[in-house]
């Protein structure tokens, strides 16, 4: 038996993975994972030095914790996989979107000790934002553990699971819409001469900074954009033109696109 084992051993399975070395709650001996690329295999033994096979049987056997990582679309392959093998001992995490818990509860059975987790790719530069649910059989303490985990690679967040398809769209999937306005960004100051390096550079701090403040101060963020905006100065222009041009409604209806993917996504697994 090992204490945790990774079904999919891609980015954010990596992120946790590196989080569990890293703090010394676990080390290589006591993780397994699977995958069926022999090449990613032989990538993630190489990258932890932990025990990799391409049999998802052995892992849901072996881990007194097992991690779904995979795809929604390989979800139902892997469940018929393991099904019968998973005891009511073990607790299971799935970061897999757009599958409740009551998927899993008909998928493996009523009682499943299961927390569902929706972390973001930040995780993998320790700065992720993590959302979990769980069934009613996990306990306090299955709970508390893997919160620490999650806090390894950034924040955790218990949230009802009724705002999980929120979590998607503000948290889960928003990283690409922030890499899209900075992408733009920088194109702007590109067209003003800055080298592309030198604007990333500039773009990148800038936002990271702009979170951080709003963070770290509790201050709403309207407020921090009023501390920019000197009275007819280049600030509010841009904001003028940013407001004309629609950003903010097209932030607020991408978003809901989002939640409304993601709820399509749950009913047609419910």
């Amino acid at each position: 038996m090992r204490e945790y084992g990774f079904i999919g051993v891609g980015n954010m399975a990596g992120a946790m993975i590196g989080g569990l070395l890293q703090s010394k709650k676990a080390d290589a001996s006591q993780i397994i994972g699977s995958c069926k690329s022999a090449a990613s295999r032989e990538k993630a033994e190489a990258l932890y030095q932990i025990a990799m096979t391409g049999d998802n049987r052995e892992v849901a056997k072996e881990a007194g914790t097992l991690f779904l990582c995979v795809k929604p679309q390989f979800l139902d392959g892997v469940i018929d996989e393991i099904k019968d093998v998973i005891r009511p001992d073990q607790l299971v995490v799935s970061i897999v979107a757009g599958r409740s818990l009551a998927y899993y509860q008909k998928a493996l059975y009523h009682d499943v000790r299961l927390i569902r987790l929706m972390p973001n790719t930040p995780a993998l530069v320790g700065e992720g934002m993590t959302a979990a649910c769980a069934s009613e059989s996990v306990s306090q303490a299955q709970m508390q553990a893997v919160a620490d985990l999650c806090r390894t690679f950034g924040r955790f967040e218990v949230v009802p699971e009724s705002l999980f398809d929120v979590v998607t769209a503000v948290s889960g999937s928003s990283p690409a819409y922030i890499f899209m306005i900075m992408e733009a960004m920088a194109d702007a100051a590109v067209l003003g001469g800055m080298p592309r390096a030198q604007a990333y550079q500039f773009v990148g701090q800038a936002v990271l900074g702009s979170a951080k403040m709003m963070l770290e101060t509790g201050k709403h963020p309207g407020e921090l954009k009023d501390m920019v905006c000197s009275p007819a100065g280049t600030t509010i222009e841009a904001v003028r033109v940013l407001e004309e041009k629609g950003l903010r409604t097209a932030v607020i209806e991408g978003t809901r696109a989002c939640m409304e993917k993601s709820v399509m996504m749950n009913a047609s697994k419910s």
